[in-house]
């Protein structure tokens, strides 16, 4: 093959191992040469593995961030995991030599600071980077992560807010429940979402993402869900009463609703009340007006079964009910 060409201000440059054209755009010639021997010796290898020589869980990492999670509306969280993975121990060991000692040690260390449900979504995450790794990019010729057990999952959450949390946190917020009024701070716009999720049941990334045309009547039509499926949520009174008070939606993002809600619940006494706790309630208490399958639908729950992880009526509530 040639010596690297220089095109404009960058350099191309070709090279052909065992039969296999590969090619590459750099900055320098340097660069380039540098490249074409770490090729001829990763195209070399018997074993039909590619990983870039003295190529690390690291650079799997960050190239697993660059090229699947910025497709997923998950990328901010998944983003920061992969930031934090690749800063630990893990991260330094060999893309080659990393076997299941590796991901136990890694995962006994986590457990140490965060709870077993969040090791286990974060093990499923390390789990699909090596896969891509395994299936796409043939950088290893086993996943690491496949004979290592998951921790224990915590018991579902099932915190709902009392009344007087509610009156409580949306006064701080600057908009008490019985307010009249338009708001004129995106405080007093995260009281109004909490208000409306506990009415509807939608997630906080869906509330962020709608918008005045998006809602008709007495129905809004959600179309960017978490998995990814559309669907219309029927809008009671107070529903429409609130989204009345805001002719350009709520114009929040997801990181600034949880900035807000954290800075006022810490003026209030109330301990441990999330925003995502109006799901709880809006599902507890919608089950009393809906049949299972129409409830599924207005949640947006593809299995009836997570309804359950969310229906958190108390012993008393149900005793009320029987009469």
């Amino acid at each position: 093959m040639s010596d690297p060409i220089k095109v404009g201000r960058r350099w191309k440059h070709r090279i052909m191992v065992n039969g296999k054209r590969v090619a590459g755009t750099f900055d320098t010639k340097a660069e380039a040469i540098k490249w074409e021997a770490e090729e001829r010796v990763r195209l070399s290898r018997k074993d039909g593995i590619l990983a870039p020589p003295g190529a690390t869980c690291r650079d799997a990492f960050r190239k697993y961030e660059l090229e699947v999670s910025k497709t997923k509306k998950g990328y901010r969280w998944e983003a920061m995991r992969l930031a934090a993975m690749a800063a630990s121990p893990l991260g330094k060991v060999l893309i080659e030599e990393v076997n299941p000692s590796h991901i136990a040690e890694w995962r006994n260390d986590r457990l140490k600071k965060v709870q077993g449900s969040t090791v286990v979504r974060e093990m499923n995450l390390l789990s699909h980077v090596f896969t891509i790794a395994r299936k796409e990019w043939r950088w290893i010729k086993e996943s690491p992560t496949r004979d290592v057990r998951r921790p224990k999952e915590n018991k579902p959450r099932d915190r709902r807010p009392s009344e007087d949390e509610i009156k409580t946190m949306c006064t701080v917020l600057g908009w008490p429940p019985d307010s009249k009024r338009p708001p004129v701070t995106a405080g007093q716009r995260v009281a109004i979402a909490f208000l409306f999720a506990i009415e509807t049941g939608m997630r906080c990334g869906e509330l962020c993402h709608l918008r005045p045309n998006d809602v008709e009547g007495s129905v809004a039509h959600v179309g960017d869900s978490k998995n990814d499926d559309a669907r219309d949520v029927p809008l009671s009174q107070r529903a429409q009463e609130l989204w009345s008070y805001l002719p350009q939606g709520f114009q929040l993002k997801e990181k600034d609703v949880d900035n807000w809600w954290r800075r006022y619940r810490a003026k209030t006494p109330i301990k441990g009340l999330r925003f995502h706790d109006s799901r709880h309630e809006a599902i507890t208490r919608l089950a009393n007006k809906l049949n299972v399958l129409d409830l599924a639908r207005v949640i947006g729950h593809r299995d009836i079964n997570q309804l359950m992880t969310y229906y958190n009526a108390t012993p008393h509530e149900i005793a009320a009910r029987l009469g």
